[in-house]
């Protein structure tokens, strides 16, 4: 069976898609009536709660589970095992869709939003010790990276087409870009290295509004060691799903092997929670902080049980299995970063907040997007490692 990433084929629009393209566009009429009738009407957002699910989920958790890019390049570049390479296209292509509708989702939660351009340009003005300012032009410049990244794989089409434009772009920008590349991938660990971190440092500054289970000095360290968790978890996800989805063989062997990698990482952020609490003597707060207590309970619970299954030879060479670890590891990053910025954090007594159904259906909108833009770049450029079963790659 051939390894060569190739083009997945098959008709674009299923009856699959056309659901996708209907939550999409609601999602697209919701997010309009917002740009209308501005954020009050359409979110249940206030001065309270500032900001909501687009950014606690769409952000927060939706740049961390486009982390599978950063993640596997920190494999394959910096430890130097090479035989992941088949899953690093994948991963990057979730990680560019994932930070590109992130950056959506920003322009949607921002109340003036026509002035979001001037941001990287208005220097003169930048607030030099502001967390978002460095989270905001990081994610901006690593959306840019991630597509820079994935641009081989349109050249490589490109390349086998007819006589063109688009042959000759690629012709052209390839042997540059094979030279840059080692640089731009550079990049590519840098930044979400900065703003994965720095998007914990951003609730520091919470200070006694978010609950001391979560508010501590190492925030920063919490949510990038996370965020890479999550990145091998969403790598097991997309690798599982994909495979059923278009007949492909599985990758499990390989899978398996990421298992001692992500088992350690979830080890290591149980670790440093508790030695944490125990250090600011704050152990006492998890069995007496009522309903909060449940959710710190239940996230301890997620990051442990998929970091003992992975113990496991038995549950790392089951697909199956894979996949629930997978999924029990997604889990716990996103409650703990869902629990941080929004059901932990309170401003203070008279404020509440709960999504609005429109707030709701422009994220299901956003994530119905993003899976219609993979199924399309995965049929029809070549993303995946090898050819579909009973098919033969060219």
């Amino acid at each position: 069976m051939s390894e060569r990433a190739v083009p997945v084929g098959g008709p674009i629009v299923t009856p699959a898609f056309r659901w996708l393209l209907l939550v999409c566009g609601v999602g697209v009429i919701m997010a309009a009536w917002r740009f209308l009738a501005g954020l009050g009407p359409v979110t249940g957002l206030s001065d309270g709660y500032p900001w909501g699910i687009w950014i606690a989920f769409d952000v927060v958790v939706g740049t961390a589970l486009g982390c599978g890019g950063y993640a596997m390049a920190i494999l394959v570049y910096i430890f130097n095992k090479g035989k992941y390479h088949p899953l690093v296209r994948p991963a990057v292509l979730t990680s560019a869709l994932g930070y590109s509708l992130a950056a959506v989702a920003i322009v949607i939660d921002v109340g003036r939003y026509w002035n979001i351009w001037k941001l990287p340009f208005a220097w003169r003005w930048w607030n030099l010790s502001s967390a978002l300012l460095e989270v905001a032009l990081c994610v901006m410049a690593y959306v840019i990276v991630l597509w820079i990244e994935m641009s081989p794989v349109f050249f490589e089409k490109w390349k086998e087409g007819k006589p063109g434009l688009l042959r000759n772009l690629a012709l052209s920008v390839s042997p540059i870009l094979d030279k840059a590349l080692l640089w731009i991938i550079a990049l590519g660990l840098l930044l979400p290295t900065m703003h994965q971190s720095s998007l914990g440092s951003v609730m520091l500054l919470a200070h006694h509004k978010l609950h001391p289970l979560w508010h501590t000095p190492l925030l920063p360290l919490l949510f990038l060691v996370s965020c890479i968790a999550m990145g091998y978890g969403v790598v097991v996800l997309e690798s599982t799903l994909s495979s059923r989805a278009f007949r492909r063989r599985d990758e499990t062997p390989m899978l398996a092997s990421l298992g001692g990698v992500t088992s350690g990482l979830l080890f290591a952020y149980v670790a440093i929670r508790l030695v944490d609490l125990a250090w600011r003597g704050r152990l006492g707060l998890i069995i007496s902080s009522g309903w909060l207590s449940f959710f710190f309970l239940l996230e301890m619970a997620l990051f442990l049980l998929p970091a003992a299954m992975l113990l496991s030879t038995r549950w790392r060479s089951n697909t199956g299995s894979l996949f629930r670890v997978g999924m029990l590891v997604v889990l716990a990053g996103s409650l703990y970063r869902f629990t941080t910025y929004l059901i932990a954090f309170s401003p203070g007594p008279g404020w509440s907040y709960f999504p609005a159904v429109p707030e709701m259906l422009v994220t299901f909108g956003i994530v119905a997007f993003e899976v219609m833009v993979y199924i399309v770049l995965v049929k029809r450029f070549p993303i995946l490692a090898g050819a579909p079963q009973g098919a033969t790659a060219h």
